[in-house]
């Protein structure tokens, strides 16, 4: 059996979509009956995708059991997905080796095919650390807090403690220090077991944080030197990303 969902508002599942899209190009999405879900590495292996859309999230939904598999290029789907017009809806299925993309208004049918590309599976599991600190922050303060860093340098330095969230960047002739107390429009609450600090490449972090919704909940887990794990929700869509750290030398 081959799957098929409609999509009511297709802005709405472009923005969804997009959270895969800012971090990797191409990958293998799993359709099975509780909804769809993705597990990615990045090509350069520093950062992992995890995408999850529960079928509520679609007016109607048909999907196989066991799920099916199809590797699709998101870059090409999110460029179609833009092309919604006024009024349209949009109905996703499978064919033989394509799936089709209908936008369908009261008096015109427009379609698109795509291939199904021929890809190995996807990141079998997410990685075991146990974090430190949880950190809930305002998505949209964050994503300006990352705009000032990239004015400064290449690598950022999250660091949590008894006073609050801080972070940190060294350029080549300017240095960026942001500090948020606990409970502030910043930052929305924090739970720790002890300190943390861990660098990591500023340009991945802006590309993860990119779909986050302005003014929503983004949360950060920590610990000294080991993977962030980050964690928000777009359109009724979970999506987690894992990012590896700079190991600094002494």
């Amino acid at each position: 059996m081959a799957f098929r969902f409609v999509v009511g508002d297709v802005r709405r599942y472009k923005n969804a979509i997009d959270a895969i899209v800012n971090l990797i190009a191409e990958g293998q999405l799993e359709v099975g009956r509780d909804g769809l879900f993705l597990r990615a590495m990045d090509p350069s292996q520093v950062a992992m995708v995890s995408f999850s859309m529960p079928s509520s999230s679609f007016s109607e939904y048909e999907a196989p059991l066991p799920p099916a598999k199809v590797g699709l290029n998101f870059d090409n789907l999110s460029k179609i997905l833009s092309r919604v017009r006024e009024g349209e809806r949009l109905e996703i299925s499978q064919g033989e080796n394509k799936v089709q993309l209908r936008f369908i208004s009261t008096k015109r049918k427009r379609s698109f095919k795509v291939p199904i590309l021929d890809m190995p599976a996807g990141a079998t599991k997410e990685p075991s650390v146990q974090h430190d600190v949880i950190v809930k922050v305002n998505g949209g303060h964050f994503r300006e807090s990352l705009r000032d860093a990239e004015l400064v340098g290449v690598h950022i330095t999250l660091e949590a403690t008894e006073k609050g969230f801080a972070i940190e960047v060294h350029g080549d002739s300017t240095d960026l220090t942001e500090e948020s107390e606990m409970h502030s429009e910043e930052v929305i609450e924090m739970k720790m077991n002890k300190p943390a600090r861990a660098t990591f490449p500023l340009e991945y972090l802006v590309d993860m944080v990119k779909a986050c919704p302005e003014n929503s909940p983004l949360t950060l887990y920590l610990k000294s030197n080991a993977p962030l794990k980050m964690e928000y929700e777009v359109e009724g869509a979970k999506v987690v990303y894992y990012l590896a750290p700079r190991i600094e030398s002494d």
